[in-house]
């Protein structure tokens, strides 16, 4: 098969739009969910018994994925005082390193995040409405492994691109 960038280009946009649309659907059953509460809660003395386990989990998630659809454009926050003042070259290794380091810490993140989805799965924690703890945990691993190769991939593009010039 042979390799054809325009695949490539729309699996990406339909990965980023699948991305949003779980970000927006998350917010939406979150906010949805917190202001059902209000209302059952101060008009009727009740309220769903899980919500608020679940609007927990939803701000987890959310805020997860949130930092997955950050890393897609190189968005994180950042502190950067001292690389606009090094020359070309230099600020060009610097990002090298930057994107090497973010890579290996998201891995690592994601490497515990997966251990401790596995400690949470052997001790059979429910979180709310007999749905198990380490369900609701299972995006850590996941969004630092999709962190982590999206800047090993930018570490790529970027080492290539300085092989270039």
């Amino acid at each position: 098969m042979p390799n054809n960038p325009g695949i490539l280009s729309r699996t990406a946009n339909r990965l980023q739009r699948l991305e949003d649309g779980i970000l927006v659907t998350l917010l939406l059953v979150m906010i949805l969910l917190a202001v059902l509460q209000i209302f059952l809660r101060n008009l009727f003395d009740s309220g769903i018994v899980w919500a608020d386990p679940l609007v927990r989990v939803l701000v987890l998630w959310i805020g997860l994925v949130g930092a997955m659809a950050a890393s897609r454009t190189d968005n994180h926050i950042s502190i950067d005082v001292v690389s606009r003042f090094l020359p070309p070259g230099v600020q060009k290794i610097t990002k090298l390193l930057v994107y090497l380091f973010t890579a290996g810490i998201a891995a690592l993140m994601a490497w515990h995040g997966f251990r401790f989805v596995l400690m949470e799965k052997a001790d059979n924690l429910m979180a709310f409405a007999s749905v198990p703890a380490w369900v609701c945990e299972s995006i850590i691993p996941f969004a630092f492994c999709v962190i982590s190769l999206r800047y090993l991939i930018f570490f790529i593009q970027q080492l290539v691109g300085a092989r270039k010039s």
